[in-house]
């Protein structure tokens, strides 16, 4: 059975997408997103980690470890999030005082928890926050998670959608060191990440786009990020539509190492599609 690296417990939005991703899988939960990466050729074949939220951005972490670590993305898919308010058994909205959740949660939810007037506490996960609240016995608190945490954990949901917008989806991304799972070849719907640390030269950062537009290279994503231990270095992680594989994206390569100290092919992987939402 493939076993698959999460950042999260049981019961999490990842563990949930890893599952609508990959079908029947062993998933291996991680503290952190770091643990998730260091996983893979070790406790797991592959990682699932989201990549970027339609409301609130890309996720930092995730974008640093990619153009960090030594592995490739071999695939996507998008999970539509649906907060529900979770509480123990016996435990009614009027109850509650206090709501644990992940920071991200708690900030697509907080049209709806501020008319609660209640705290809001930020935890690590939106699954551990429910496990937690469990486990404590906990009938004056209540957690922002998923359905499917309220139903592994046994738990009463008190109020579903709490999200403020309708659309709130998750981008996540399948990484490996594997071989097997590179998925290169050109052809319709494909996208590829890369990352690139630009000359210290007026002007390099311009060229260097220009060596994409220039072979007919679309750049759907952009974005910054200072290099760690190196103050006066930028990295700039791109996604783009099309394979690395491609005619057109090996030459926007080949002129893009005029302008790049340094350039990283993160993966080629089909576009995502949506993905069950237990």
């Amino acid at each position: 059975m493939l076993k698959v690296a999460i950042q999260g417990e049981r019961g999490s939005y990842s563990e949930a997408a890893a599952l609508g991703y990959f079908g029947n899988a062993r998933i291996i939960t991680c503290e952190t997103f770091e643990d998730a990466f260091d996983s893979v050729g070790s406790s797991a074949d592959c990682a699932f980690v989201p990549i970027e939220n339609s409301i609130e951005g890309i996720v930092t972490q995730v974008c640093d470890l990619l153009l960090k670590k030594k592995l490739m993305v071999f695939g996507e898919g998008r999970l539509r999030i649906r907060h529900c308010l979770i509480a123990n058994r016996g435990v009614s909205i009027k109850d509650i005082k206090t709501v644990y959740s992940h920071p991200q949660a708690l900030a697509q939810s907080r049209k709806y928890l501020e008319r609660l007037g209640v705290e809001l506490i930020p935890f690590s996960d939106t699954a551990k926050g429910v496990m937690m609240i469990k486990e404590k016995r906990m009938m004056d608190a209540a957690g922002v998670a998923s359905a499917y945490a309220a139903e592994l954990y046994g738990m009463r949901i008190l109020r579903k959608n709490l999200e403020s917008h309708g659309s709130n989806t998750t981008r996540f991304f399948a990484i490996s060191d594997r071989e097997t799972h590179k998925e290169k070849k050109p052809g319709p719907g494909m996208k590829s990440s890369i990352g690139i640390i630009t000359k210290n030269v007026p002007g390099s950062l311009y060229r260097a786009l220009g060596c994409l537009a220039e072979n007919g290279v679309d750049i759907t994503y952009l974005q910054s990020r200072p290099v760690h231990g190196k103050p006066n270095k930028t990295a700039f992680y791109m996604e783009c539509e099309g394979s690395t594989e491609g005619h057109d994206f090996k030459a926007a390569l080949d002129g893009l190492e005029k302008h790049a100290e340094s350039i990283k092919k993160i993966g080629s992987y089909r576009e995502s599609g949506a993905l069950l939402n237990r």
